[in-house]
């Protein structure tokens, strides 16, 4: 019996001991798989709104304050062009407008030295109608470390490079008549490009098997103008492709274009992109109109059913989309220079205070980013407000490059691996460390 005792300790002790390998090698494994996107998203910024799509920034050490001292390298920038730099390794790529839009161009940019490494003519033509604050070049591009998309509506349509240079493929997309010009950029989801088409005329989003070019769906949209770039969300288990729009948001299966669920909006054009903030999506309509609150994953029209909250916004005109730290979404009046803060669960208004003054920054077009606790407001002027919410506006600082008097800024700032990539009109500048890479 002393035997059998002596034998079933020690079997027990090695199924501990066996089981505790187990549990080590689970938690090792969990740790690791967590980890592998966090560190994949800091590096490379690929598209529109950064890897999390909503504006935020993962990484430890990137600038809280600069000045012109901190700019490692600038760039002039052949054309006119407000798109966003989106990033893949050492590679950057932009797009620009030549000769008033008679010419699209696409681009990559060395990070190490701000070198064009290729610069290519993607479209020559007639241009289209276009605001004056919109131009031909405002579309973000997105890739995926071996493609890059890029979009100029009328002016041919949707582009596929190689991140070296090579013109992969060209899509034509038609007709979509509107006065204003495009700016919605391209979304990437499994083996598709969407792209999102608002026009008055002929309005749709489409789908595009990325490697190929060829069409896999399109599903028509309300006719109304609109620059709104799609996201992608998981919810109850599934993919919704996220789009606003002149009536509210929808949301379609990425798939096959199918659409899912549709919430009415207050005041039209859809303009800012839909912001994910934990459970709820975070919408502004654009014009004047409430701002509102929209729980996903429902079915059909979701207006009664899935918005939260909503609460009166009287803006002049929204484009910066919103920003979210903790329970703060913070919404930038474009005209006024304006920045209000909302409680993400309830919509009530925090505070209201005034940023700037539009005379000397310029207007609050480029949409923000954080990291750190703080928020980035770039005004066109090229100052960056650094705000940290709270229960009232705290101004950390106020940073500025010293562009030149007629540079304007309205991309959205790009950081990525200690440095930040903050592009106006005609100038890249990369500010930060140049020993990051």
């Amino acid at each position: 019996m002393q035997r059998l005792n002596i034998y079933l300790s020690r079997y027990r002790t090695g199924i501990v001991k066996v089981r505790s390998i187990f549990q080590h090698f689970v938690l090792l494994f969990f740790v690791i798989t967590c980890a592998c996107p966090v560190q994949s998203a800091d590096r490379d910024w690929s598209g529109w709104r950064g890897p999390l799509q909503n504006g935020h920034a993962t990484q430890q050490g990137l600038p809280i304050k600069w000045g012109p001292e901190s700019v490692v390298w600038k760039t002039p920038l052949p054309g006119r062009g407000q798109s966003s730099p989106v990033i893949s390794g050492d590679r950057l790529f932009l797009t620009s407008a030549l000769e008033d839009g008679r010419q699209r161009v696409v681009m990559s940019i060395d990070r190490r030295n701000g070198n064009i490494l290729w610069n290519h003519v993607a479209w020559t033509g007639e241009p289209e109608e276009s605001h004056n604050m919109n131009g031909w070049a405002s579309a973000t591009c997105v890739t995926d470390g071996e493609r890059v998309y890029a979009f100029f509506g009328r002016g041919g349509g949707l582009f596929c490079y190689s991140v070296d240079g090579e013109l992969l493929w060209q899509k034509e997309l038609g007709i979509f008549e509107g006065p204003w010009g495009t700016a919605a950029g391209p979304l990437l989801v499994g083996d598709l490009v969407i792209q999102n088409c608002d026009a008055d005329v002929n309005a749709f989003i489409v789908g595009f098997n990325k490697i190929t070019g060829k069409e896999v769906w399109r599903t028509k949209r309300d006719d109304a103008r609109g620059w709104n770039t799609p996201i992608l969300i998981k919810v109850n288990g599934h993919d919704e492709v996220i789009v606003n729009g002149h009536h509210g948001v929808r949301a379609y299966e990425p798939h096959s274009g199918k659409e899912l669920w549709f919430c009415k909006g207050f005041s039209g054009r859809g303009t800012p992109t839909v912001t994910p903030v934990g459970d709820v999506l975070h919408v502004l309509c654009g014009l004047r109109g409430d701002t509102y609150a929209v729980r996903p994953g429902g079915s059909g029209d979701v207006t009664e059913t899935h918005m939260v909250w909503h609460s009166p916004r009287n803006s002049s005109r929204d484009l910066p989309s919103p920003i979210a730290i903790g329970q703060d979404s913070l919404v930038m009046d474009m005209r006024r220079a304006t920045l209000t803060a909302y409680d993400i669960g309830s919509g009530e208004e925090k505070w209201r205070r005034r940023v700037g003054e539009a005379a000397s920054t310029g207007q609050f077009c480029a949409t923000p980013v954080t990291w750190d606790g703080v928020a980035f407001f770039v005004a066109e002027s090229g100052k960056t407000f650094v705000i940290k919410p709270g229960e009232d506006m705290d101004i950390v600082a106020i940073n500025d490059v010293a562009p030149q008097s007629d540079e304007i800024f309205r991309a959205s700032i790009t950081p990525s691996n200690g440095q930040l990539f903050l592009r106006s009109d005609r100038v890249l500048y990369c500010i930060g460390n140049s020993a990051k890479r």
